[in-house]
């Protein structure tokens, strides 16, 4: 049912943002009902997906109307490029928002990241949207991955509450961090091993307190996620509130999942990492229930993604699908990154501690 409500449509067929859609700062864009979000149209791709195979063992009417509004969606956001870059969404009065036109808010990271992350955009658009956010939104001077620029301030743009923070402060143009995680996935997704790692680390806030004067500049925890860190020129580099925001777990799940390539479904497991090409090797230790899973990954070819040969307890494992099996035991499994070896099939893609 949630699905169903919100397979909406606006003059540009993509989905109504309403009263603002992950940026709910953006509360004013489709005050009259007419408002459409770009980035709200990747999400629900990436929702309807996976909801098409488990619909056809159930309805296979709904499931054929799921990969029909799937495919239909597709091309409705693939005319939202902008030339360089996905745009963000549409005011009620069709005006884009996110769009080179723009005087302010020009790129928004976010309709990048989900390009690539949904699955959806053509390659060479999914790649250039992202070039377009490492030129523009990576700030590695400042040390911060900023969600649009430039901030709203003086335009004539109405988009909400979001003009209401100062320039380069939260969601007008600072770093959002639970957005700038989502930079680190896409490029992980897009198979950039050195890349992903780089800005991991520009988030990490272990690397914003190294010595007394970043400490002094940054304000925050050196153990806690911060929500937001400033990109306001008065103050560069502060972090915002910590402790409850939910870019810790996907913090978490950037680093296990999208560069340590540890990802769980179901009854299996999948290992499909994309790290630094100078990575030799990394391990992680794995407890389900009683059971242990000592994993070990060696890169002895220097890439950053791909998987040459896996085991499980010596024997060979697809590492798409390692059975999951809680008897109490510790299993052994290996993989080796390198160009995957043909005569190893891979299925289709789906506590802990890593060491590197």
């Amino acid at each position: 049912r949630a699905i169903d409500k919100g397979l909406t449509a606006g003059a540009h067929g993509l989905p109504l943002i309403g009263s603002g859609d992950w940026n709910d700062a953006m509360n004013r864009v489709g005050l009259q009902g007419r408002g459409e979000s770009v980035w709200l149209g990747w999400f629900l791709h990436t929702v309807l997906r996976p909801f098409i195979p488990l619909c056809e063992t159930r309805d296979t009417a709904r499931a054929a109307r799921y990969t029909s509004e799937a495919s239909r969606l597709a091309g409705m956001l693939e005319r939202a490029w902008d030339g360089e870059w996905y745009r963000r969404g549409y005011y009620d009065d069709g005006t884009p928002l996110g769009s080179a036109q723009n005087d302010e808010c020009k790129i928004d990271s976010i309709t990048q990241s989900w390009a690539v992350l949904s699955g959806a955009a053509p390659v060479k658009h999914a790649e250039r949207a992202m070039d377009a956010v490492r030129t523009q939104l990576v700030r590695r001077a400042a040390r911060v991955v900023l969600v649009l620029t430039p901030p709203f301030d003086q335009s004539a743009q109405d988009p909400g509450y979001i003009k209401g923070y100062p320039p380069g402060v939260r969601e007008n143009g600072g770093q959002y961090t639970h957005a700038a995680v989502w930079t680190v996935m896409a490029a992980a997704r897009l198979g950039n091993g050195d890349e992903a790692v780089e800005l991991f680390h520009l988030l990490n806030p272990i690397n914003h307190t190294r010595s007394a004067a970043d400490v002094e500049r940054y304000k925050a925890e050196p153990y806690v996620t911060a929500g937001d860190v400033y990109a306001s020129p008065a103050h560069a580099g502060r972090g915002g509130w910590t402790w409850y925001t939910g870019s810790a777990g996907w913090m978490y799940r950037a680093g296990l999942e999208s560069i340590l390539g540890l990802k769980r479904h179901g009854a299996s497991f999948e290992l499909d990492p994309c790290i630094p090409a100078a990575w030799p090797e990394y391990s992680i230790v794995w407890r389900f229930g009683r059971t242990g899973y000592e994993i070990s990954v060696s890169n002895p070819e220097h890439r950053c993604r791909g998987i040459a040969e896996a085991e499980l307890d010596g024997n060979p494992v697809d590492s798409a699908a390692i059975p999951i099996v809680d008897d109490g035991a510790t299993h052994r499994v290996r993989v080796v990154v390198g160009e995957q070896a043909q005569s190893t099939p891979r299925t289709a893609r789906r506590g802990t501690v890593a060491r590197a």
